[in-house]
């Protein structure tokens, strides 16, 4: 096996210190999930405006000059090395749940470590035994925020299953390229998503295997159900043993051209990669409760709701929550003793929105955000109601942190933060030069001579896009940015979104940031569109708030473009505007703005 460096190892874990925690077993699953909620109590004094120091390290300077590579081991699995090694631990006493999950309506699962294996162990023994699925054959799972999401998680890694996780919005044609592409043999889903399956499985000959979660006692032709599945076989079962570059999982991620590329990983690359998430960036401990609202389907739950909390010994909470609402949210954070929170920055500028003084967060020590750059004003917002600063992450499906801000270091709003201590972080030239500080270019991870383990394997079928992404000793992000003189990284943009007009290169994150502070604003793109005299300027297509959809437009425009004015540099103000109801998006919500580029300029422009 080729050595790949790793500066930390999986310490034994029988060295580690488990702290007695909130509560240990749960119920079960079944159609009567509903389990007595037990009142649980949690110190709640002035944490919610205390600067939480770092747990699990001093600084992030002694952290990055001390991380240091050793070998992966040939044979790695998260769910025997990681998993089990914590239910033994889990025997010596009671323990915080590893996974809690409520739905809102007194319906409740809090499974430890130990239950989870049980159960994980009975479903490999589904997989194998009844599905005859053997290693590397690949499931797709496409359910929402429910207990049965994680078992199904670490059955296949205990089968050696190749996972497939989708997004419960997906559509019959999204289902059938995933189906046909990967070749699944089974697919696990639920009933609202199960009528989109069976319009397409004669086409997916692959296809042997559908297991659907259901609460209720109906059948559907040609589906197993999961809960009798999970009655009638042994709990008794030997995880398989898999190389640390096995493939694990393959997540399709949207880009803004062509179909979803299978993005796949290997059992080392989130299983032992992810530890950088977890101890560093999120500083999670074994006694800690975190919440991270992210969809199912994306690879930020696998990062967040499984890998980065269990390798810490975390609990993972969960809320059911199939309709985003904010008071929800806030109440949760506030009657739960949740310590993480980890959300979207949409998800924090919807909720500064809310009356936040009726809440209380005394549990909450952290809070975290990724997917998008955040609004230095609603970092602020933030911090205002609860006392606690928003730490930003940066990453891809493709990697695990590449940048972020970390416990101790100094917050620069607007920028990602620094390198994170697993990547050498650079920006280079389209050539793969690094390029001096200050300057814009791509931003690169370096991958020679040693690759690091943590970067996906390959796009699955794909070598030349694979390889599209590699320039000289770089793995090229796709996104622009800057590294200023203190080594903070600054986002640009994506690579085909910059915009240069009249010599000025914009990006088109700078002018959304500064138009989503108006009021009137609900959401916004911002692409270039051609222009005879600066050869292209910046346009944006806003969709408008409630309250300013019958307002006077022209006068609207103006006002719009002397707000980015005074926000932002003059230059980059949007010389053009256009209302619509909505923007197109990626299924996983990105929104397509080549797309609306291409729209342009496909158009014979216009005099202003």
């Amino acid at each position: 096996m080729r050595a790949v460096n790793l500066r930390f190892r999986l310490k034994a874990l029988s060295s580690c210190r488990i702290q007695p925690r909130i509560s240990s077993r749960d119920t079960s699953i079944t159609s009567s999930r509903v389990t007595s909620i037990t009142s649980i109590t949690s110190s709640r004094g002035s944490h919610a405006h205390t600067a939480w120091p770092p747990k699990n390290f001093t600084d992030y300077d002694t952290v990055k000059s001390e991380f240091r590579f050793r070998e992966v081991s040939e044979h790695f699995n998260f769910a025997r090395d990681v998993l089990d090694k914590w239910a033994e631990k889990e025997k010596a006493g009671a323990s915080n749940p590893a996974l809690w999950w409520v739905d809102g309506e007194k319906r409740e699962v809090r499974w430890g470590f130990e239950e989870l294996g049980v159960r994980s162990r009975r479903l490999a023994n589904v997989l194998t035994e009844v599905c005859r699925l053997r290693q590397q054959d690949r499931l797709l799972l496409m359910l929402p925020r429910v207990p049965e999401w994680w078992l199904v998680n670490i059955a296949c890694l205990r089968t050696g299953t190749v996972l497939l996780p989708g997004t419960s919005q997906l559509t019959a044609r999204d289902i059938l390229h995933r189906l046909q592409t990967s070749g699944a043999k089974c697919v696990v889903t639920d009933e609202s998503m199960a009528p989109l399956v069976d319009e397409v499985a004669p086409q997916c000959p692959a296809l042997n295997s559908k297991i659907i979660v259901s609460d209720s006692n109906s059948r559907r032709d040609g589906w197993r159900n999961f809960r009798d599945l999970m009655s009638n076989v042994s709990s008794d079962h030997d995880c398989v043993r898999t190389r640390s570059e096995d493939p694990m999982s393959i997540f399709f991620t949207s880009g803004t051209t062509g179909s979803p590329k299978m993005t796949q990983h290997s059992h080392c690359s989130f299983g032992i990669g992810l530890t950088v998430n977890g101890k560093y960036w999120l500083d999670l401990t074994d006694r800690d409760v975190l919440w991270n609202t992210s969809d199912t389907g994306w690879a930020k739950s696998a990062w967040t709701s499984l890998y980065s909390a269990w390798i810490q010994g975390a609990c993972v909470f969960v809320h059911r929550m199939p309709r985003f609402d904010t008071s929800t949210v806030l109440e949760t954070l506030s009657k739960f003793p949740i310590t993480t929170f980890c959300t979207a920055p949409t998800v924090y500028r919807m909720l500064i929105q809310e009356d936040m003084s009726k809440y209380s967060f005394g549990s909450l020590q952290h809070c975290v955000c990724g997917g998008e750059p955040i609004n230095p004003e609603v970092m602020e917002k933030w911090k205002e109601a609860t006392g606690l600063h928003i730490y930003e992450g940066y990453g891809q499906t493709e990697t695990v942190l590449i940048a972020g801000t970390f416990k101790g270091m100094a917050i620069k709003p607007g920028s990602i933060g620094k390198a994170s201590p697993a990547y050498d972080v650079q920006i280079v030239d389209d050539e793969g030069t690094t390029l001096p500080k200050g300057a814009e270019g791509n931003i690169g991870i370096r991958v020679k001579p040693d690759r690091p383990f943590s970067l996906f394997t390959e796009y699955t079928g794909e070598p030349e896009k694979t390889a599209e992404c590699h320039r000289a000793d770089f793995y090229l992000t796709g996104d622009r940015g800057y590294m200023d003189e203190d080594g903070y990284l600054w986002f640009v943009g994506r690579a085909d979104d910059v915009i240069l007009s009249a010599g000025y290169r914009i990006g088109p994150y700078e002018v959304e940031n500064a138009l989503i502070e108006h009021e009137a604003v609900a959401e916004s793109a911002v692409v270039s569109s051609p222009d005879p005299i600066r050869g292209e300027v910046v346009k944006a297509f806003i969709v408008l708030t409630a309250e300013y959809e019958r307002c006077d437009k022209s006068q609207l425009v103006a006002d719009l473009q002397t707000h980015v004015k005074q926000v932002t540099a003059p230059y980059k103000y949007p010389r053009k505007i256009e209302f619509v109801e909505q923007l197109p998006k990626t299924i996983s919500g990105k929104i397509k703005r080549v797309e609306l580029r291409k729209r342009e300029w496909t158009t014979k422009p216009k005099a202003e």
